[in-house]
């Protein structure tokens, strides 16, 4: 029996071997190899985190949660497979799988709960214009950030790290920067504040004075990218005395991708050490049973809207 719908569950894509960076980071720069300096740093930067399978794995893990939690809410309904931005399968390789499954509607469920037309609207687009090269429907959830499971989730990881920091200590909600020049009326940055504010009542935490925001891993080009940057923002912290702690939360990532492990855990953990601020970070989402099937719930429930339960 052909399943009913199709999901390709998307995500930004990590070399699964040391041998694959080079290729992962020219697809990223759009066919432009890295420098040798440049792939040097990259690789030193996967190795200090143990190598990049577990990298892949973590996503695998996510899009196998889901595929199970759809399977248990309606069995025989999905066909799931994994697609990504810059590395294989690639968006288009996860709607060619469901195609050659005779698998017509397809729903399209990005792995960041944030919308932001540089992103996610970039996969969404990629994927529907796959969808209908081979004939089919497609149904895209653009964002995930008001999910009460995510945000429940993401406060317990709040409350929890908090009670091994000091009283005065910060929560800074971070997610990863973007060209100032794509965020013009661009809603991504009023979706970070608006959840980094439900988290932080949930946790109960002191509006602004005991959390705020910041950005993290902009790119290294020459344009201006969103801030204040992290790393600046404990320097500040340190500078003025404002707090003697600080909790790193990082609201726009599902898992320890490059940017959680080393950006935040040896690039901001080593400015919080030379400085003299106590630091942590929260643990990401990963493949939560929770959180995993309250995606799944969405799933369902934008396939019933777009095509018919």
């Amino acid at each position: 029996m052909t399943p009913a719908v199709g999901v390709v569950v998307m995500a930004y894509g990590t070399p699964a071997r040391p041998e694959d960076i080079e290729g992962y980071y020219t697809h990223i720069r759009r066919g432009r190899p890295p420098e040798p300096e440049q792939l040097a740093d990259l690789t030193r930067r996967y190795q200090a985190l143990g190598g990049t399978s577990s990298l892949a794995r973590r996503t695998a893990d996510q899009v196998a949660a889901i595929a199970a939690a759809l399977e248990e809410r309606a069995p025989g309904r999905f066909a799931v497979a994994l697609g990504q931005k810059h590395a294989a399968p690639f968006v288009e390789d996860g709607a060619a799988a469901l195609a050659e499954q005779g698998v017509g509607d397809v729903v399209g469920l990005v792995l960041a709960p944030h919308f932001s037309g540089f992103s996610v609207g970039v996969y969404q687009g990629r994927l529907a214009e796959a969808v209908a090269g081979h004939g089919g429907r497609h149904a895209g959830i653009e964002s995930w950030a008001d999910e009460p499971a995510w945000l429940d989730f993401t406060a317990t990881a709040v409350t929890d790290a908090l009670a091994d920091l000091p009283e005065a200590t910060k929560v800074l909600f971070t997610a990863h920067s973007l060209p100032e020049r794509v965020l013009v009326e661009d809603p991504y940055p009023r979706l970070l504040a608006d959840s980094a504010r439900a988290v932080a009542r949930r946790a109960g935490l002191a509006p602004w004075a005991g959390w705020g925001l910041a950005w993290q891993s902009a790119g290294r080009t020459p344009e201006p990218w969103r801030g204040p940057d992290i790393l600046q923002v404990l320097r500040d912290l340190a500078d003025t005395g404002r707090a003697d702690g600080v909790l790193v939360c990082p609201q726009g990532f599902v898992t320890d991708h490059l940017e959680v492990g080393y950006d935040l855990d040896i690039e901001a953990r080593g400015v919080a050490d030379e400085v003299g601020l106590a630091f942590a970070r929260t643990r990401t989402v990963d493949a939560d049973p929770a959180v995993m099937g309250a995606l799944a719930d969405r799933v369902v429930a934008t396939a019933d809207a777009a095509f018919g339960p």
